[in-house]
């Protein structure tokens, strides 16, 4: 396996010049707004220059330094798709703009469409024919295209004009190891590293080429160390030297090296991984154990960390929990012999024997017809133990990984959630949550987090309510203060309601103080008088829909050991019905809320019925087309689909509309 990166990446090393000239006839305004995202663009800002050159765009959608500016932005959070839409609207609006030919092509290079490339490049090179990264990214895409002699020739012009030029050499030395010329590659090697002996990218190609050509791991991690030494602060770098210390049985120089680079990304699933394999060697099963949660918790179908995590369960004697895992692995890969020789083996040591007899013979008729002349080997696996085999640990699930991107370096930022690289910023995959009504929300930099729907506008013109209402999916926590105002305003609603004729708002005002306690049950009665009294006010059905739905968290999370699991089961799913008929009676009576329709979405994806959530979303973007939240849900059911394509479309969107987490599900979906 090559465990190190292309010098690139599949990523040209490229400089772009921002240096267009904003329309004299442009309104000041417009160049203000043009002017502040440049420089949110020059501090890499690139979520923030986004929502800057989307105003400019949405008020003069006829220039085309927007768009350009905008494909860097997307561009540098590796939206590719994204990128090349941008600049195509801008070579449209304007094709002398060359920047923007050079960042389509370096787009559609990332994207694997090098052919496209090459076009773009040598239109670009026809007004520029000298230029040194035009030429340096045409000679990587022919290279991609397998067009050999063309990038050998184009190497050739680059090095005739610039014979100090150190990535140069390192991308020949690149094409001559795909031409097995390995003699030729480490010339080159030697020529960039003599010209610029800080060359990152010139270590690790050598280190690949120590470990290709005979397994040479002591050179490759002297390779290693020094590029340590140039980039200390690359996680990826501290991953794949553990790899070689492993290879070279200092356990515990690769135990430091996993260590540190959680110390520098702690959401690093290849780094957890590795780690939580190293200490299940050792038996610290525990640690292990978290290690491999960890990486569940932000890839949920990792299906080598739920083997492995099996096999700790297992160890552990946890074999309810061993037995759900491998059951995950065994549904995913039907044709994976070793999921069911260990399912065997932890249901005979539950005391399960029928059953564990069959799954053994179940694997043993997939391994024979997998391997038919390893039959004996095949049985031998399946001989039972009181512990688990390691052979029964598949190379497939359960070896080191390595990362590939080392040779990709940017500035780090850490002052803010949203600058710099957000793409590489690994979270949890999960939906954006449903919209609510509520009392508080948390606006970012990127958008208010709040969302418009006519009749609680009208509501809060009225002044009827004690608090104003809003509607987000992004309540902040609330302090002490806060909660003790509420109560208060559910002592005022009691003694106002118990003088007064009721009114639907004052149960509404209440119902609302409730959901802000998390006082469900007594919410959705307060709703039902309201609605009691005023039936078409849609609100109130989808305030109630949203207690009912929280409800059902609750009693979910911590179920009534009296009541029978199949009829906790029929009351969860009459629950589900009710909210679903709460949404759709409100959308009955505002069928233009954008809102309704997302939340209808979302519980449609929550029942996995994918085709009916994907219209909901697609219904709620047609009324409101800058909803990223949607956009975001439906690319990932999509994905979730296998529908890669409209799963990216959708995900740039979203990134677009300011859902920072897309770009880093573009970027895993991507690898």
């Amino acid at each position: 396996m090559n465990i190190f990166s292309n010098i690139r990446k599949r990523t040209a090393a490229m400089v772009l010049i921002v240096a267009t000239a904003a329309s004299a006839s442009a309104q000041i305004n417009t160049d203000q707004v043009l002017r502040v995202g440049r420089n949110a663009l020059y501090f890499e800002d690139y979520m923030l220059s986004i929502q800057y050159f989307n105003r400019v765009i949405d008020a003069k959608p006829y220039l085309a330094e927007p768009y350009f500016l905008r494909a860097i932005a997307k561009y540098n959070l590796e939206d590719y798709a994204g990128a090349e839409t941008d600049a195509s609207q801008a070579i449209t609006l304007n094709p002398f703009i060359t920047d923007a030919w050079e960042v389509r092509g370096v787009a559609r290079q990332n994207l694997g469409r090098d052919a496209d490339a090459i076009g773009d490049y040598e239109h670009a090179l026809q007004l520029l024919p000298r230029n040194r990264n035009l030429l340096f990214n045409l000679a990587m895409a022919q290279q991609g295209a397998e067009r050999t002699q063309a990038a050998d020739s184009t190497f050739a012009t680059l090095l005739q004009y610039y014979p100090n030029y150190d990535n140069a050499y390192l991308g020949r030395a690149q094409l001559r190891l795909q031409t097995a010329d390995t003699t030729g590659a480490a010339s080159d090697i030697e020529r960039a590293l003599k010209i610029n002996p800080n060359a990152l990218n010139g270590y690790i190609l050598r280190a690949d080429m120590a470990i290709r050509s005979g397994g040479d791991f002591k050179a490759a991690l002297a390779d290693l160390n020094e590029a340590v030494r140039l980039q200390p602060r690359m996680a990826g770098l501290y991953i794949n030297r553990a790899y070689l210390r492993y290879s070279l049985n200092d356990y515990f120089g690769a135990m430091a090296d996993y260590d540190y680079a959680l110390q520098l990304e702690p959401a690093n699933a290849t780094a957890l991984f590795n780690r939580g394999l190293l200490l299940a060697e050792v038996n610290a099963n525990d640690r292990a154990l978290e290690d491999f949660t960890s990486v569940l918790n932000l890839e949920p179908d990792n299906y080598r960390a739920l083997y492995s995590r099996a096999l700790i369960h297992r160890a552990k004697g946890n074999y309810r929990a061993a037995i759900d895992d491998v059951n995950r692995v065994a549904e995913a890969f039907p044709d994976f012999p070793d999921a069911l020789w260990l399912r065997s083996d932890i249901e005979r040591s539950m005391g399960n024997l029928g059953k564990a007899e069959a799954t053994y013979n179940q694997a043993r008729r997939l391994a024979e017809a997998a391997k038919p002349a390893d039959k004996a080997e095949a049985e031998k696996k399946a001989v039972a133990s009181s512990d688990v085999p390691e052979e029964l640990v598949s190379r497939r699930f359960a070896s080191l990984l390595t990362v590939d991107d080392n040779a990709d370096i940017h500035e780090q930022y850490n002052n803010s959630a949203i600058r710099g690289r957000v793409q590489d910023r690994n979270v949890a995959i999960d939906i954006e949550p449903m919209m609510e009504l509520g009392f508080y929300s948390a606006p970012s930099e990127l958008r208010s987090n709040t969302y418009y729907i006519k009749e609680i506008d009208d509501l809060n013109a009225t002044r009827a309510l004690r608090y104003a209402v809003v509607v987000t999916n992004r309540a902040p926590a609330l302090d002490e203060d806060i909660i003790k105002r509420h109560f208060n305003s559910i002592d005022y609603y009691n003694s106002l309601l118990a003088t007064h004729t009721p009114r639907a708002v004052d149960y509404i005002g209440r119902a609302l103080d409730f959901v802000t306690t998390r006082n469900y049950a007594a919410a959705i009665d307060d709703i039902n008088r309201a609605i009691a009294l005023m039936p078409d006010f849609a609100p109130a059905y989808w305030l109630r829909a949203q207690a009912r739905y929280h409800k059902l968290q609750v009693d979910r999370d911590t179920p009534d050991a009296a009541i029978d699991p199949s009829a906790r089961l029929q009351v969860a799913e009459a629950t589900m019905a009710e909210i679903l008929a709460d949404i759709d009676k409100g959308i009955e009576l505002s069928p233009l809320t954008a809102v309704a329709w997302f939340n209808k979405g979302n519980l449609l994806l929550e029942n996995h019925d994918y085709t009916s959530a994907i219209s909901a979303y697609s219904r709620a973007i047609e009324i409101k087309p800058d909803m990223g939240e949607a956009y975001y849900n439906r690319g990932y059911i999509y994905l979730k689909l296998g529908n890669r394509q409209a799963g990216i479309a959708d995900l740039s969107k979203a990134g677009e509309a300011g859902i920072v987490p897309a770009y880093n599900l573009i970027k895993r979906i991507r690898k």
